[in-house]
C-alpha cells in the first residue's frame, strides 16, 4: 500500500464516514475523534490487507471506537471498572465491511446551517467537520485571520451540543431559514475544488459531491431559483473539467482550453437548470454566477467567448454581492474586453487581496499583457509563493518562463 493512496482512501472516505457517525453519535466532535482513530488503525492494518470498501472499514472501525470510548466514559462516571471490549482484528473489520454506510451529508449540513449558529460561523463549521477541510484553507477561504477562524468553529460546535440541536433534516418550514446556508456551504466547497484543476489536493472530493449534491437539492426544491442556480453554476464548470490540463499536466485557461473535450451532458442539463431559474423572475447572485460559466460555455458552439457580456454580468453580480474576489474577477473580464490596462485600472481599485492567489495571477497576466514585464514577473514569483496546487503551479511558471 502506498502513501498515496493511503491518502486518498482517507480523504476520499472522510465527509461521507464522517457524516455518518455525527448522525449516529450525535455528537460533532466525537465523529471527528472516531474517524481521526479509524484512520490510524488503519495505517495499521491496511498494509497486511486493503478492503475491498475503504469507506465501510472506517465507518466501521469509526463507529466501534466511538461506542468503546462512550463505554469506557459511563464505567468511569459510575466507577465501575469492567474490562472495555477488546478492539476488533483487521479481519473482523474486514467481515463487516459491506455493511452499508447511512448517507447523511445533506441531513448533516442541515444541523450545521442550524440558525442558532450565527451566520458566518454555520458554512463554517460545515466545511470543517462534513468536508474536512483545514482550519488554514478555511481561514483563506473566508479572508480571516487562521486564530479568528479555529475560535469560530469552536464557538459553532459548542453551540450546537448546547442547544441539543437534534440531528435530522427539519421540516420542509424551517428549510428557508437554513437554505441559504446550506448554499454558501455548497458554493464555498466547489469553489475549492474548482481551485484545483487536477484535483490533486485535499477538496479533490468535492467537486463531484457537490454535483451530487446540488442536482438533490434541485429536485427537494424545484421552485428555488438561487437553488437552480447553484446546480447549473457546477454543471457549467464541471462540463470543462476534461479540457482543463494539457498534456504536461499544467492548468489551462477557459479561453484556451480544447471545447471538443467539454461534456455537452452537463452543458445541456445546466442549461435547462438556469432557464427553469430565470422563469421565476428572482435574479439572484447564484444564477449571475452560472450564467457566466454559461457564457464561457457558449464557445463551443460560437467560437469565441463574448467577453463584453460576460463583464456586464460581472457587473451585475457586484452589485448583487459586492466583494474583493467577485472585483478581482470582473477586472479580468474587463481586462479581456477592453485591453489589459483598463483591466489593470479596475484591479488597481481593489484593497487586501494581495495574499489571495487569484488576484496574484490576474495582475501577473495583465500585467504580462500590457507589456509591463517587472510588474508581470514580481506578481509571478508572488503567485507562485502562495502554494499553488501542482496543475497552476506548471501553468505559472511556463508564463513566467514566457516572459524571459
Amino acid at each position: 500500500m502506498s502513501p498515496q493512496w493511503f491518502g486518498q482512501q482517507i480523504s476520499a472516505a472522510r465527509p461521507r464516514v464522517v457524516a455518518a457517525l455525527a448522525g449516529r453519535l450525535r455528537d460533532l466532535d466525537l465523529a471527528e475523534d472516531a474517524f481521526a482513530d479509524a484512520s490510524a488503525a488503519a495505517l495499521v492494518a491496511w498494509p497486511n490487507q486493503a478492503p475491498r470498501d475503504p469507506a465501510a472499514w472506517l465507518w466501521r472501525a469509526g463507529l466501534r471506537k466511538a461506542l468503546d470510548a462512550k463505554r469506557r466514559s459511563a464505567v468511569r462516571e459510575r466507577a465501575v471498572l469492567d474490562e472495555p471490549a477488546p478492539p476488533p482484528t483487521p479481519e473482523e473489520a474486514l467481515m463487516a465491511a459491506d455493511e452499508p454506510i447511512p448517507d447523511e451529508r445533506l441531513k448533516l449540513i442541515f444541523v450545521c446551517c442550524h440558525p442558532a449558529l450565527a451566520p458566518d460561523s454555520r458554512a463554517a463549521l460545515t466545511l470543517k467537520v462534513v468536508c474536512g477541510l483545514s482550519t488554514k484553507r478555511l481561514a483563506r477561504a473566508f479572508f480571516v485571520a487562521e486564530p479568528a477562524m479555529l475560535q469560530r468553529i469552536t464557538r459553532a460546535k459548542k453551540k450546537i451540543a448546547g442547544a441539543g440541536v437534534p440531528f435530522e433534516v427539519p421540516g420542509r418550514q424551517a428549510w428557508p431559514e437554513r437554505l441559504e446556508a446550506v448554499l454558501t456551504t455548497l458554493e464555498i466547497a466547489y469553489a475549492q475544488a474548482y481551485e484545483d484543476a487536477a484535483l490533486a489536493g485535499e477538496s479533490a472530493g468535492f467537486a463531484a459531491e457537490v454535483l451530487r449534491l446540488s442536482g438533490l437539492l434541485a429536485e427537494l426544491t424545484p421552485d428555488e431559483p438561487e437553488v437552480l442556480g447553484l446546480a447549473a453554476l457546477v454543471r457549467f464548470a464541471e462540463a470543462r473539467r476534461p479540457a482543463r490540463l494539457d498534456d504536461l499536466g499544467a492548468m489551462v485557461p477557459p479561453e484556451q482550453q480544447d471545447v471538443g473535450l467539454w461534456r455537452r451532458d452537463l452543458i445541456a442539463e445546466g442549461a435547462r437548470l438556469l432557464e427553469r431559474a430565470a422563469g421565476f423572475a428572482r435574479s439572484g447572485p447564484r444564477q449571475i454566477l452560472a450564467a457566466i460559466h454559461g457564457a464561457h460555455c457558449t464557445r463551443a458552439e460560437t467560437g469565441a467567448t463574448d467577453w463584453a457580456a460576460i463583464a456586464a454580468l460581472y457587473d451585475v453580480l457586484a452589485y448583487l454581492r459586492p466583494h474583493a474576489a467577485t472585483a478581482v474577477n470582473r477586472a479580468v473580464a474587463i481586462g479581456e474586453a477592453r485591453g489589459p490596462e483598463a483591466g489593470l485600472a479596475e484591479l488597481a481599485n481593489v484593497e487586501g487581496m494581495e495574499t489571495w492567489l487569484p488576484y496574484q495571477t490576474a495582475l501577473a497576466a495583465l500585467s504580462a499583457r500590457a507589456g509591463r514585464k517587472p510588474q508581470a514577473a514580481a506578481a509571478y514569483a508572488a503567485a507562485l509563493a502562495l502554494s499553488p496546487a501542482p496543475a497552476e503551479r506548471l501553468y505559472l511558471e511556463a508564463r513566467r518562463r514566457e516572459l524571459g
